[in-house]
């Protein structure tokens, strides 16, 4: 089973959202993630761990942005594999403000969102028609989106962090985020398209698709979901943010995501559900032909190994693959350096 990146064609009537500021760009993160895993312990913290399961109750209502009432934390589905429900909800709300900004575009010229510096100096060019329908604008804002979420995970994996004492590359490529992200991306998508109100048509998908995805219905299910591949995927004997605390990654990610299911599962009905990336319009054009996302690469990032004979640190999203390739071959040494040492 596969969700299909353009297979909502059907009416839309959102064709502006009173609520979203565009004169501010939304952070990078909004709500708090989680690290995959529970009972997780921190560098020079002895006392304080990590455990942020939670369970379908849990949840409550979407808004726009985040609220304290929100239900985040992680949750197992039998057929998407285990959620981070802060970064679906991020890139929910984030592909809706991406496709605000995309209808105020449409018809200008080249339009320039400045998106900070994360890895480098990062930029957002738009170029989009008048006549680009807004079934067209909610895949492009769920396309944009994707490669926004990708990029920090890239980023953390080649050393950037918000706090530079304190590595990400632990948590970078773990099973769940990516999947987790491009979920909320469909999640957000499909919520674009709905009549109704944005906060309550988010939180009606959001519970639609996790029961689609045969969501289990207490938290003690997704505790024991995590104790099934602890040690496997991840290891509570490590302390963040050593980077083997993370067991096993998943780049293999750059135009679908698909769920890793817990070994031997008795519960699973069916396929497990793979997720694809927004690439094409509703008239079989490249969404690239209508935006560009840029970054211009900071001294954390070899260059001139990854990019052989280029003389400018500036990339595009086009260049994503020349990176995951990169990290898919950096997991596989520590695989195998790990698999040395149990041996």
């Amino acid at each position: 089973m596969a969700f299909a990146a353009n297979s909502m064609a059907i009416g839309v009537n959102r064709t502006q959202d009173d609520d979203v500021d565009l004169s501010k760009t939304p952070p990078r993160i909004i709500r708090a993630c989680c690290a995959f895993g529970y009972d997780l312990k921190l560098w020079g913290l002895p006392f304080i761990t990590i455990d942020q399961v939670i369970s379908i109750d849990d949840l409550g209502e979407h808004h726009y942005m985040g609220n304290k009432r929100e239900g985040i934390g992680t949750i197992y589905t039998n057929k998407g594999g285990f959620i981070d429900i802060a970064h679906l909800r991020d890139q929910l709300d984030w592909t809706r403000y991406l496709y605000t900004k995309i209808l105020n575009c449409r018809g200008k010229d080249e339009v320039i969102l400045p998106l900070g510096n994360e890895g480098g100096r990062k930029n957002l060019y738009f170029n989009i028609p008048a006549n680009l329908d807004s079934s067209d604008c909610i895949l492009l804002a769920g396309k944009i989106a994707f490669d926004l979420s990708l990029w920090h995970e890239l980023s953390t994996w080649f050393g950037v962090s918000t706090i530079p004492i304190l590595s990400e590359r632990f948590s970078s490529f773990s099973v769940e985020d990516v999947y987790s992200n491009l979920l909320g991306i469909h999640i957000g998508m499909k919520t674009l398209h709905s009549k109704l109100p944005f906060n309550q048509a988010a939180t009606n998908v959001l519970s639609s698709t996790l029961d689609s995805l045969e969501v289990v219905k207490t938290a003690k299910e997704t505790y024991d979901a995590y104790d099934a591949v602890n040690n496997k995927w991840y290891t509570n004997k490590k302390r963040i943010p050593n980077i083997n605390v993370t067991i096993k990654r998943d780049a293999d990610v750059l135009t679908s995501s698909r769920p890793w299911i817990i070994p031997n599962s008795t519960d699973i009905m069916g396929d497990p559900v793979i997720l694809h990336v927004p690439l094409l319009n509703t008239k079989g054009e490249l969404l690239t032909n209508f935006y560009q996302f840029t970054i211009d690469l900071n001294h954390k990032f070899p260059v001139e190994e990854m990019f052989i004979g280029c003389e400018s640190r500036l990339i595009n999203q086009d260049c994503f693959g020349v990176l995951l390739n990169r990290v898919t071959n950096d997991i596989q040494i520590m695989e195998q350096i790990a698999f040395s040492e149990n041996k």
